[in-house]
């Protein structure tokens, strides 16, 4: 019996990608040759759809390693990456509110400070 099995993946049933019905059918046809008992065709059918579902299980684990190599040697952020960026963002952001509050006043989007009456004006490239 485990050679009738490794025959029917050797054939290419594809169990991936094949249906249920495909598969009863491939069985059915195995029966009325002769070459598999009627009474061991549930179980047989049973074991390829399990097969089945594992070799997917598998190629999809393959495909999710392979894409986050590929997006980690392309310098992608990975989704923990973001969410810990963003608790940093978010830490200085009310860190920085804190300091403003008590020391200019609030700015609304893109706004920059006015300088201040201490400071001599910029030339040129010079930087605050």
């Amino acid at each position: 019996m485990s050679d009738l099995f490794k025959k029917a993946f050797s054939l290419g049933l594809g169990l991936t990608v094949v249906s249920k019905e495909k598969i009863e059918k491939a069985v059915d046809d195995l029966v009325k040759r002769g070459e598999l008992a009627p009474g061991e065709s549930k179980a047989f059918i049973e074991r390829l759809m399990e097969r089945g579902d594992e070799e997917q299980s598998q190629l999809k684990r393959v495909i999710q390693e392979q894409v986050k190599r590929v997006l980690q040697e392309a310098g992608v952020a990975s989704e923990s990456d973001v969410t810990s960026l963003e608790q940093r963002v978010a830490v200085l952001e009310k860190k920085l509110a804190e300091l403003g509050h008590s020391q200019t006043p609030h700015l609304q989007g893109n706004e920059t400070p006015a300088p201040s009456e201490d400071s001599p004006p910029l030339k040129g490239n010079e930087i605050e």
